[in-house]
This record gives structure tokens, sequence and C-alpha cells, in this order.
């Protein structure tokens, strides 16, 4: 295990500098690591702070192209009845429970998912670019732009034998009213700001 682990952490020190315009893992299927990765929201309150909250529970697959990057697609799905807020007072009020279920709210009775699906990679010389792609949020389908970095692409992950590893970050935003959801609005802000951490690993079998 020491030696998988040294071997992945000399692979990430040689792979955080040239990926940009070469990639040294292989194409194929990277299914996101769920244990590491978030999806995290932040909308005014009042004027006053940025209300922060997540989402506990997301999938999805990287189709990766290493001969082509930008040909690559992404495939996203988060679970709307994962969302955590950090609510003081879980013992009076479910609020997390209401954000997901409420009508006004995510309604996930009628809306079970958030989905997202890349339709277009740029990519710049320093690792970073932009990923388009559809979001489906409330039943309402709108193409949403993020700003994308590729962190460090591991031919051998340090704790995963044999499996290649590639991690991202990405941040955006969005006009919830869009998508149909104006509940609390203008007191609660339209604008939402995303920021997103995702870890993907190969497909072995």
């Amino acid at each position: 295990m020491r030696t998988l682990m040294m071997a992945g952490l000399t692979s990430l020190a040689l792979s955080t500098t040239s990926f940009a315009t070469e990639l040294v893992i292989p194409s194929g299927t990277y299914d996101l690591d769920s244990t590491h990765a978030s999806v995290h929201w932040k909308v005014s309150h009042f004027g006053l702070s940025n209300y922060t909250g997540r989402f506990n529970r997301i999938s999805g697959t990287l189709q990766l192209d290493a001969e082509n990057p930008t040909a690559s697609s992404v495939s996203v799905m988060i679970d709307p009845t994962s969302i955590s807020t950090g609510f003081p007072n879980p013992e009076q009020v479910d609020f997390d429970a209401k954000l997901s279920t409420a009508p006004e709210w995510f309604n996930t009775g009628e809306h079970p998912e958030i989905t997202f699906t890349s339709t277009e990679l740029t990519m710049n010389d320093d690792g970073t670019g932009t990923m388009t792609g559809d979001l489906t949020l409330m039943g309402e389908t709108r193409p949403v732009t993020l700003d994308v970095t590729m962190n460090a692409q591991l031919p051998e992950h340090p704790m995963r034998e044999g499996v290649a590893a590639v991690g991202f970050s990405a941040t955006g935003m969005i006009d919830r009213t869009e998508f149909g959801f104006a509940t609390g609005t203008p007191a609660i802000g339209s604008d939402v700001e995303l920021l997103i951490e995702v870890e993907f690993l190969q497909q072995t079998s």
C-alpha cells in the first residue's frame, strides 16, 4: 500500500503541470466518486448574507476522450432530497425536508432529480476552460455555462490500484427564476452561485 501511495503521489506531482495540452490518463468511462464530490450553492438572504447549502447525493459519469479532450462529455444527477443547510434547530423544524418536499421549494414529489448534461467543452493551456450544458431543475431545462479547472490527473489513484483518476473544480451562476423557481424573491435572491468539486474514477469492468 505504501508503494502504491508513493507512486500515486509521484504521478500527481508529474501530472499537474502539462495536463491541459496532454492527457496522461486513458480514454474511457469514468464514474463520479460520490465520496469526494460536492455541489454547494449560495444565495442572498435579505442582502444580509449569502445563505449556503449543499447536496449530499451526487452521481454521474465522464466520457473521456484523451486524444481530443474537448470532445469529452459529462452527465451528472443530483438528488435534491439530499439538501443540507445546517439549520440549527432540526428538533423543532426539519428545514431540509421542507426545502426538498414543499411545493413552493424543490417539490421533489414532482421533480425528483436535478440533472446536468454537457454539450460543449473548451480548454485553455493553463488547465482552465468552460463547460456548457443543459441543466434540468424543477422540470425546466436551460443552458448553463460553468468555469472549470482540471486540478490533476493520475494514471493510478494512490488508494486504488490500477485505476486512473481525474479531478475538477467548477463555478457558475444561475438565475433560479428562469427555472420557474421564484419563491421568496426578491428577499431571497434569484441569482444562485454554484461551487462544485468532483473526482472521477476510471471504470475497470
